[in-house]
């Protein structure tokens, strides 16, 4: 290496000497400013120089990179839809799980009301520090502001999703309809006579019924319910005659023989835990499809990153390897489905898009998709 302090001293020994400096093309002066400035670019393109550089970088970027959250305070859960449903059965069990990871209580807050809007109203006007969620089916969230019932579209929220549903079409243990084809053409020769409880309007149970009827053209009294779990009961006490809410609220009423599930709300058959094969709609109504119904936990978009980020490492760790939420899925006839991000977006939107222009068609909403950012399937 050459030493740059002697070609220094070189350089102010000529000149103090009066009347002299480095004479013009020096050769040992100049040969030794070569070799300092290829030593220099040596050392600067070693692999060594450029780990440590790396090294040094990733050190002081690595603090905000790596701020997780810590919540100081219970973050409230909102969930718009009455207890005992399937929001509120899910979106408990996800609560359990994320509360040691989060070092904090998850309250889990019932606010039903106007198709499940009311909650979520609460949770998008709350102030955006991460500390109020929501949950529910996406495209219920999807559909609100084509019903004017709130103004938000899916891409203000950041989805968090842990499970699919479908919907079963039951009836009461005690009905005369076997099967879905004497149901449907009971409904065809009394329309308008024969009731379906549901949750309420955009509720899962309503849109699959809905569905039905475009389909088929059957005309049905609609029962509505503050919750999945209620209309099932009301099915069960013989307050109503069929409920379509979600297999999962149906489990175990139809396990306890109290319920006489008919067909699954789509093109594949459900294998219920503790009972066995329901058929699907499609096997009596050839070339009926529905999409698939993701349930899960929606924060509103404008809180902290890293309440994000931290929720996003969340789910990818904790949520896609949990037992419980597994368990819970297989068990009561749904599809576990952690999925978040962009992902989670892309996943929901097919079924945002079926129901929204489902309410639009079939005059339940009054604003056409297509003008909210939801262009027709």
């Amino acid at each position: 290496m050459v030493n740059t302090r002697r070609l220094d001293r070189i350089k102010a020994g000529a000149h103090a000497m009066p009347g002299a400096g480095p004479a013009a093309g020096d050769p040992d002066i100049h040969a030794m400013e070569e070799n300092i400035v290829r030593s220099r670019n040596r050392i600067a393109a070693s692999p060594l120089t450029a780990a440590l550089t790396f090294a040094l970088c990733a050190a002081f970027a690595a603090p905000a990179l790596a701020a997780d959250w810590k919540p100081t305070r219970p973050i409230n859960l909102i969930v718009p839809w009455a207890a005992g449903g399937s929001t509120d059965q899910v979106t408990r069990a996800t609560a359990a799980e994320l509360e040691p990871v989060l070092g904090q209580k998850i309250v889990v807050v019932n606010q039903p009301g106007a198709s499940g809007s009311l909650g979520t109203k609460s949770a998008l006007e709350a102030p955006k520090d991460g500390y109020t969620w929501t949950a529910g089916a996406a495209q219920d969230l999807g559909a609100y502001e084509t019903l004017a019932l709130l103004k938000t579209r899916i891409t203000d929220w950041n989805l968090f999703l842990n499970v699919a549903n479908v919907s079963v079409i039951s009836v009461n243990a005690n009905s005369p309809y076997k099967t879905v084809k004497e149901l449907l053409d009971a409904m065809k020769a009394k329309p308008g006579e024969i009731s379906v409880a549901t949750a309420g309007v955009t509720s899962a149970g309503h849109n699959a019924m809905e569905a039905v009827a475009k389909v088929t053209g059957v005309k049905y009294k609609h029962v509505t319910y503050d919750g999945g779990n209620p209309a099932v009961v009301a099915t069960v006490a013989g307050e109503t005659q069929v409920t379509t809410q979600l297999a999962v609220e149906e489990a175990d009423m139809i396990r306890g023989k109290r319920l006489r599930p008919l067909a699954v709300v789509g093109d594949k058959p459900l294998e219920l835990e503790g009972y066995g094969t329901i058929p699907p709609l499609s096997a009596s109504v050839p070339g009926f499809t529905a999409p698939v119904n993701y349930f899960g936990i929606f924060v509103p978009k404008g809180v902290p990153p890293e309440v994000i980020e931290t929720l996003d490492k969340a789910w990818k760790t904790t949520i896609a390897n949990s037992a419980a939420l597994r368990k819970y899925a297989s068990s009561r006839g749904a599809l576990f489905t952690p999925i978040d991000g962009e992902a989670a977006q892309k996943a929901v939107f097919p079924a945002v898009q079926a129901n929204a222009w489902l309410m639009f068609d079939t005059h339940k909403a009054t604003i056409s998709p297509d003008t909210v950012g939801i262009p027709k399937p």
